[in-house]
């Protein structure tokens, strides 16, 4: 372990946590994409085995998050996202392994009226795990609806703990510090030199993580978030002022510089959670090349911008790229639709 590898650890070390994923999780190359694309070689940190309710990136922020709820003396968990959440299942089968009640509030962003949508996929896994789910009109206050929901537990004896949607306060964040030294070190042991780590970036809590991260060892890494949801320059505000309070609550003293933080939102289409002909090829090729499964809403149109970017040479000059696998094919089953497979064949 380095030195710098070394001072991350130690500065983590003061916060709670509960072990809940499988980590390290893999660092692996996905040389049949990089043959097909002709850019740089690419990698894949498979935070999809991380483990919990089939794994992805939610997993690292709920083990700070969830030690502390247990540590306020929490006995119900609150946390709210789109209907096909991948935080939101994660979320509850955090709290069936530690034996406390879930309360999860959906917010429809899509207006659909699938069944599959709305009852299978993530939402099937939230409600297998024990969880009540409660859904919300798209665009209404979701912090506000948890407040309240919040107040009515309260009110009947019970003790609440909120954890914001995708996981993304400086807490939560914690895990994507840990994320970044974790892979770091792998590069090391394994003597790879990565010149760029991709991602996709939603709630911010991932990237703002990384971002800090990333500051503490002293990184030359170009880090890069492909948007879902937002336009650029509010996507890449929210990941810098919750990197900075991340950086503060690590109290390592260092400044997380403005012109680390970058986001590419050409990918979103017509909006979150709503599928793109570009993420629709994206995962077809990944399942056909590497036998990998991301998900419509959000590792999807990364990968999506990843593919789109290699081959405009954003990337040109650099030897070895990881693209961080958040996870999530659960969704897939709340969009069954949308791949035109040809069915059996006679």
């Amino acid at each position: 372990m380095t030195d710098d590898v070394a001072l991350v650890r130690r500065a983590l070390e003061k916060f709670p946590r509960i072990s809940l994923g499988h980590l390290p999780t893999p660092l692996e190359p996905m040389d049949r994409l990089s043959e097909e694309l002709g850019g740089p070689r690419i990698w894949v940190k498979r935070d999809d085995c991380t483990g919990l309710s089939s794994g992805g990136n939610k997993t690292r922020k709920l083990e700070f998050l969830m030690a502390e709820a247990v540590k306020a003396g929490a006995d119900t968990i609150i946390t709210q996202g789109a209907t096909q959440s991948n935080h939101a299942r994660q979320t509850a089968a955090a709290a069936a392994l530690l034996g406390l009640e879930c309360q999860i509030l959906l917010e429809d962003r899509t207006g659909s009226n699938d069944p599959s949508y709305n009852f299978n996929g993530n939402v099937l896994l939230d409600q297998l795990h024990g969880a009540t789910i409660a859904k919300r009109t798209g665009g209404a206050d979701m912090n506000a609806e948890m407040e309240s929901l919040a107040t009515l537990l309260q009110s009947s004896g019970r003790r609440p703990y909120i954890i914001p949607g995708g996981g993304s306060n400086r807490v939560g964040a914690l895990g994507y510090v840990n994320c970044a030294a974790e892979m770091t070190e792998q590069a090391q042991v394994q003597d790879l030199k990565i010149d760029a780590l991709i991602h996709a970036t939603g709630s911010s809590g991932t990237q703002a993580g990384l971002v800090a991260g990333l500051a503490g060892l002293g990184s030359d890494i170009h880090l890069l978030g492909i948007g879902v949801r937002a336009p650029r320059e509010k996507q890449e505000t929210m990941v810098y002022e919750l990197a900075c309070k991340t950086m503060d609550y690590l109290g390592m003293g260092v400044e997380i510089d403005r012109t680390s933080v970058r986001a590419n939102c050409d990918y979103v289409g017509a909006g979150y959670g709503l599928p793109t002909d570009g993420m629709r090829n994206a995962l077809k090729m990944l399942a056909r090349l590497e036998g990998l499964l991301f998900d419509p809403v959000y590792s999807g149109k990364g990968l999506d911008g990843l593919i789109d970017q290699i081959r405009k040479g954003y990337f040109d000059g650099m030897e070895n790229i990881v693209f961080l696998h958040t996870g999530g094919s659960a969704a897939l089953f709340g969009y069954p639709e949308i791949f035109d497979l040809p069915g059996y064949q006679q």
